[in-house]
């Protein structure tokens, strides 16, 4: 006679009807512990297929509000969740899913002053973020405590998928040993997202802990799967475990948790003003505001995509999208001798256009601090945010 209750067999039968599962592996998921880090547009179907499945203790690290943006995608929320904490939303929605489960909820920033502490408790990691610090910060704690960490990313109509864990194979570092430089990658706030796509992506991850939970299936070790939504298509590249690897290889060199902002390039808010220092070649929205009463003499580019500029943008900019501003740089050369003063949706793009065209001759150059987002919270609330 197994251990499960009546209600237990009825919840989960088509789960233990599996011969691969039964009533050992329903236990087995049970007596589970899956640390999900990121509420968010992955989280979200990890965290609800988890449950569902009855893993027993599901912790949920995330320290960010719900935002009408979020609702798009993140399907554990409501439009009367906006303002709402992500994790007490999630974890009351999945308690009334499957009361069986016990879920813990971390509302803070994940460090390497407290992910070793809260990652001790659970059997695997689950990577449901956007930012490569905290991805480096999950794989190296992961390592650390030679535990899997089940990765997950996407962007615009494509997902990645791997399950990280060593011994047995590489880790997040073996795959990019160092980060991009900031900006370069831009984020899903940036060049948006498929919302039903990171359902499949979440869906797939969930499976991951489901199989290494049970011991059924070959897990994503050493297999990188990359989806192209568009396309319908799924393709297997085979990774390979990096002797030279300084955490997971032969004479790893970091053997403790580091600066994760500092190594990523990112920078750091200052402690006291919580605000951003603006560099010597960036103004503030408002500080663009005043230039345009006073009708100062300067050229505005906005050089994000025609499908933004839709939605919203500041009257009297002219549009040369980044993607297509290589070949269309030349018609700026009527206002070369002018202040051209550049912004985007945050401000990331367009220091990367700043940048760009000063290889090509272009000074008195100007990126605009937090870009039309910026605009809409300090100048013109009517200005859409997006």
């Amino acid at each position: 006679m197994s251990n499960l209750s009546q209600d237990q067999i009825k919840r989960y039968t088509r789960h233990i009807l599996l011969p691969e599962v039964g009533v050992t592996g329903q236990k087995k998921l049970l007596d589970a512990k899956v640390l999900v880090v990121g509420a968010g547009g992955l989280g979200c179907p990890i965290s609800l297929y988890l449950a569902a499945a009855g893993v027993g203790t599901i912790g949920l690290v995330d320290f960010d509000t719900v935002d009408a943006s979020n609702l798009q995608r993140q399907v554990l929320f409501t439009t009367e969740d906006v303002g709402k904490p992500k994790v007490e939303v999630a974890a009351k929605r999945l308690k009334a899913l499957n009361p069986d489960v016990t879920v813990n909820t971390y509302q803070v920033a994940l460090k390497s002053d407290n992910i070793m502490d809260i990652l001790k408790d659970y059997d695997m990691i689950i990577d449901g973020t956007d930012n490569f610090p905290t991805r480096y910060l999950t794989n190296d704690a992961a390592v650390l405590q030679k535990k899997a960490n089940i990765y997950g990313s996407i962007f615009r109509f494509d997902g990645q998928v791997t399950v990280f864990k060593t011994p047995e194979g590489p880790c997040y570092r073996c795959l990019y040993p160092e980060p991009p430089p900031p900006g370069e990658v831009p984020s899903c706030a940036e060049g948006g997202v498929m919302g039903a796509m990171v359902g499949t992506i979440g869906a797939i991850q969930a499976t991951e802990a489901i199989k290494l939970i049970t011991g059924i299936g070959k897990p994503a070790i050493g297999k990188f799967v990359i989806y192209n939504s568009l396309d319908m298509q799924f393709r297997n590249l085979k990774l390979h475990k990096d002797p030279s690897c300084p955490i997971c290889g032969t004479n790893p060199t970091i053997k403790q948790l580091i600066d994760y902002e500092q190594f990523c390039g990112m920078k750091v808010e200052d402690t006291q003003t919580k605000q951003v220092a603006v560099a010597k070649d960036e103004i503030d929205p408002l500080e663009l505001k005043v230039k345009m009463d006073e009708k100062q003499d300067f050229f505005l580019l906005d050089v994000r995509e025609p499908n933004e500029y839709e939605i919203a943008n500041i009257k009297g900019a002219t549009l040369i999208p980044l993607s297509q501003l290589p070949n269309r740089f030349h018609e700026l050369d009527k206002v070369k001798g002018k202040e051209i003063v550049v912004h985007c949706k945050s401000g990331v793009r367009s220091r990367k256009a700043i940048n760009f065209l000063k290889t090509q001759g272009f000074d008195h150059l100007v990126n605009v601090a937090g870009g039309i987002l910026g605009w809409s919270d300090q100048v013109d609330s009517s200005v859409p945010k997006y």
